[in-house]
């Protein structure tokens, strides 16, 4: 229903506007979205990154021995119990503590 003059009626402004705000809600839903996933893979990154920079000591097995791998490194996942710089060379000497073979957790911690 139009009111006076062919301009829109106060219901007819009303529904427009609540057909702009709902358009508003969704564009911002899918902008939060989009952050989301932005932040979550950015902590990812940060979290990698900071894996690099450790060690971690995968334990001796019945017939194999421990290993050093990197932080980073996929062969031993695990969350936490990472072990700095200085722990992973005193470990390298340990003679029953090798470097993992894939990830070369001993290339550039000696002589760095």
């Amino acid at each position: 229903m139009t009111g006076q003059g062919g301009e829109p009626s106060p219901l007819e402004k009303n529904r427009a506007l609540l057909d702009w705000l709902e358009y508003q809600v969704v564009q911002v839903k899918n902008r939060i979205r989009e952050l989301e996933i932005q932040e979550e893979q950015e902590r990812r990154r940060r979290e990698a990154a900071h894996a690099a920079l450790r060690w971690k000591i995968q334990p001796q097995r019945s017939n194999a021995t421990a290993l050093l791998h990197r932080g980073d490194c996929t062969l031993y996942p695990m969350d936490g119990g990472f072990i700095n710089r200085e722990e992973a060379m005193i470990a390298l000497a340990e003679p029953d503590i090798e470097p993992c073979e894939i990830c070369r957790p001993d290339t550039g911690l000696v002589s760095g």
